[in-house]
């Protein structure tokens, strides 16, 4: 008898092409933009994801506001380091200047630091080495630069041993870092050097005071200790909350996907309207399509079929319209997020099965709860009333 009623209901779909089309075309444009715009998001998250990831998670960064008049120094931070479960520190100084080499002149992003740096941060070098603790302690004039700084004042990466100026002092490249891109945005378009710490205290005319370091821990289960141990410490140094500011690294990526989770859960409610539309069309067309054929719901039920027998059969069919429709906006939704991968190297976009199987099934749950109330009017006829109508 299912079987009798699936023929049936793809009888009559079929023999009303264009309407069965526009009927699902709400639940084509609603599986489209679901499966799309959580894909991007989805994209948006595994590269956000994979870059922080890349630097580690394992680590704290400490802004001290207030120093109370006892600057941190280099030989502090080490003394932190070998204390509990802090693996490593490495102080971090910003700066700006001009980088020139022959008759090659740019603006370069500095950084001052230490040796720990690279471990904290999990840099890779591409050729050469990184700075190391005799580097800041001698304040030698040496520098670390990224490839594209390579590539923007020398015209290629293999430098190692070459002098170049920055605002006037004479560096030489002792390193050169692989290319990394960010989600965030393209990292390696800007020209970044690091320096000793000490060096960059010098050429910018400032004090050794450290206003900003990086703490970090033997492996990610032993954050929480490192967090509480450098609190304890800082408040104990500093007197008082307000001085200082510590932000783990791993709750950074816990707030990055609780916000991902919330544009998810958005993007898909609004879309949801759109298969709630789509429902509507459905329910409306099958209420039209049970007032044409009251005759034959008449004379089905004349010649014995049951109650269940007409509801099935329209339930069916409104069943069938739901999920063609949302396959067919499955097919479309792989064909605009490869287009969007192909064409639009900015955004990313990623298909997951989640999706997929939520968009099936909500379409299925839209068929049978808009193709119920139709499915009932027409399982509820009165023969002789149907059969009275022509």
């Amino acid at each position: 008898m299912i079987g009798e009623s699936i023929k049936q209901a793809v009888h009559s779909v079929l023999s009303n092409k264009m309407r069965s089309f526009l009927t699902m075309l709400g639940m084509i444009i609603g599986v489209l933009s679901l499966v799309v715009l959580v894909s991007i998001v989805n994209g948006a998250t595994s590269s956000v994801t994979d870059s922080i990831s890349s630097i580690g998670t394992n680590y704290l960064t400490i802004q001290i506001q207030d120093d109370k008049g006892t600057p941190f120094t280099l030989e502090e931070l080490e003394e932190i380091a070998e204390k509990g479960a802090v693996a490593a520190t490495a102080p971090i100084a910003q700066g700006n200047a001009t980088a020139k080499y022959d008759r090659t002149s740019s603006s370069i992003s500095l950084r001052g630091t230490t040796g720990a740096y690279y471990e904290i941060q999990g840099l890779s070098l591409a050729r050469g080495r990184f700075l190391k603790n005799a580097d800041v302690n001698q304040k030698s004039q040496v520098a670390v630069i990224n490839a594209t700084a390579a590539e923007e004042l020398f015209g290629n990466t293999n430098v190692v041993g070459e002098v170049f100026s920055i605002d006037g002092y004479k560096f030489t490249v002792i390193g050169v870092l692989e290319e990394q891109d960010s989600a965030i945005g393209n990292v390696s378009e800007r020209l970044e050097a690091y320096i000793p710490f000490t060096v960059l205290s010098k050429i910018s005319g400032s004090s050794r005071e450290i206003t900003s370091f990086y703490a970090s821990s033997a492996d990610e289960k032993s954050m929480d200790k490192v967090e509480a141990e450098m609190t304890a410490y800082l408040y104990k140094r500093l007197g008082d909350t307000d001085s200082f500011s510590v932000v783990n690294a791993s709750s950074v990526m816990e707030a990055m996907t609780s916000v991902t989770d919330t544009m998810k859960l958005m993007l898909g409610g609004i879309a949801a309207i759109s298969l709630l539309v789509g429902g509507i069309g459905i329910m409306n067309i099958m209420l039209v399509s049970v007032t044409e054929r009251t005759r034959e719901i008449g004379i089905h039920k004349a010649i014995g079929a049951r109650k269940k027998n007409i509801m099935m059969q329209f339930l069916i069919e409104a069943l069938l319209v739901s999920v063609t429709g949302c396959l067919i906006g499955l097919l479309l939704s792989c064909l605009t997020v490869f287009g969007i991968n192909h064409f639009m190297t900015s955004i990313s976009a990623v298909i997951s099965a989640d999706v997929v199987f939520i968009a099936i099934g909500f379409s299925m749950l839209i068929g049978m709860v808009f193709g119920l109330y139709p499915a009932w009017k027409a399982a509820n006829m009165r023969p002789i009333d149907a059969l009275r109508q022509m």
